[in-house]
């Protein structure tokens, strides 16, 4: 019997687990502002001509440009009907190149001037205005919104884990 009591109170004394709880909560508020951007691509100048059944009497082309900064000019061709009453074909063609100009102006994220080049994509910035986010003891974030080109997120996340 006093086996019977010892193995019995080996039972009840062994200890008992009963595992690990973790809780988790996040809270996040995130506040964008978009960047003004500006990506220009200058073209020069280009002329060219071509035909057939034609008398050059002066070659048009280009001249250089007074300076740097400057776009180079069309020089006028001179050009005529090489035998009267026979078939012929002309063509002649001048794109003026892109003076350097001052460049894309941004002022408080907003784009004021853009450049003046052949091929030029602008975004413009965003307006913080009244962009805010807070957290609260509550639990529950909050978010005012901004001006054109904000963005506000704000989240709670919560985790409970139990393990045995």
């Amino acid at each position: 019997m006093k086996r019977l009591i010892l193995a019995f109170s080996l039972f009840l004394t062994t200890p008992v687990f009963a595992g690990e709880i973790t809780h988790k909560i996040v809270d996040s508020v995130q506040l964008t502002v978009d960047g003004a951007a500006s990506a220009a691509t200058r073209i020069g100048s280009s002329y060219s001509v071509s035909g057939s059944n034609i008398d050059v009497t002066t070659l048009g082309g280009l001249t250089a440009p007074a300076s740097a900064t400057a776009a180079a000019t069309q020089i006028q061709g001179s050009y005529d009907v090489n035998t009267a009453g026979q078939a012929f074909s002309f063509s002649e063609s001048f794109t003026v190149g892109d003076a350097v100009s001052n460049g894309t102006t941004v002022t408080s994220g907003v784009v004021s001037s853009l450049p003046s080049f052949g091929s030029v994509t602008t975004s413009s910035g965003g307006v913080a205005g009244s962009l805010a986010g807070s957290l609260s003891a509550t639990g529950v974030p909050t978010v005012t919104a901004g001006g054109a080109g904000t963005q506000a997120v704000a989240q709670r996340s919560v985790e409970l884990s139990v393990f045995k």
